[in-house]
């Protein structure tokens, strides 16, 4: 329907640094939810929702009600909401799909939406280098390294991730500060070897860096790193073959974070 939207937003973090901060944007997550509701055909959570996220069999993590739900609300509501899991809420057994009725993915998905080619991922992993995180991911989110951690106590097994959690970089602010050499980020040369690749690609979203991004790439290709809603509150919107990368505060600019391949 030429009048409904899909949104996509990342890296919420919620639960992080602390119960108080993440009370607040988990309200201001469902106040945009509720500011999108009306025309939302979809909604994609690109990965990083939660700061982290374990399901033992009969448990789930303590919190985020507000939040899930709102998503829930929306699900039975015709909504369509589908879930990419990051690297700090990958391990996920179901109680998404089950409770909240949503889709979740685990990879790196392509998607057509009104003809138009999407490739979706949260982004960690993705790009040259990065070696030492690339054989992490693969030992954590093995089978048998997910049964091993459901065995502990989950007093001490989450206060264990949420203590490695705070330790990510993402968090420092040297690493927020801006795209300094933009073509030299990895998700960028990432964009640019599959658009070189892909040629019938039209738009790449990712999450991951924290930082919002509009890349042109020069086959007419568009990249955008959606940000985060920690220090953002960006999110993009899809309508009608154009997407765009907004904001749900003032806290910057859309042309502040635009770049084009071009000129690298």
């Amino acid at each position: 329907m030429q009048d409904k939207k899909t949104y996509f937003v990342s890296d919420a973090h919620l639960g992080a640094p602390g119960y108080n901060e993440s009370l607040e944007r988990e309200k201001l997550l469902v106040q945009w939810l509720n500011s999108i509701k009306e025309d939302a055909e979809c909604i994609y959570f690109v990965g990083d929702i939660f700061d982290f996220w374990f399901e033992h069999k009969r448990i789930v993590p303590k919190g985020f009600t507000r939040f899930l739900g709102k998503v829930a609300e929306l699900s039975d509501a015709g909504v369509n909401v589908r879930f990419f899991t990051g690297n700090h809420d990958h391990w996920d057994f179901s109680y998404f799909e089950q409770e909240l009725g949503v889709e979740v993915f685990y990879q790196k998905q392509f998607i057509e939406i009104d003809n138009k080619k999407f490739l979706i991922a949260h982004g960690d992993g993705l790009g040259p280098g990065d070696m030492g995180y690339k054989w992490m991911k693969k030992i954590i989110t093995h089978p048998f390294s997910k049964w091993l951690f459901a065995r502990m106590h989950p007093n001490f097994s989450h206060g264990l991730a949420n203590l490695f959690s705070k330790k990510d970089r993402y968090y420092k602010e040297d690493y927020l500060k801006d795209y300094s050499n933009v073509h030299e980020e990895r998700l960028v040369k990432y964009a640019r070897m599959k658009a070189a690749a892909n040629s019938d690609i039209d738009f790449m979203i990712f999450g991951h860096r924290h930082l919002p991004l509009n890349y042109s790439l020069h086959n007419g290709s568009t990249l955008i790193i959606l940000g985060d809603w920690i220090h953002n509150y960006s999110y993009a919107v899809y309508q009608n073959g154009k997407l765009d990368l907004r904001f749900f505060t003032d806290l910057m600019k859309v042309e502040d974070c635009s770049f084009d391949e071009i000129s690298s």
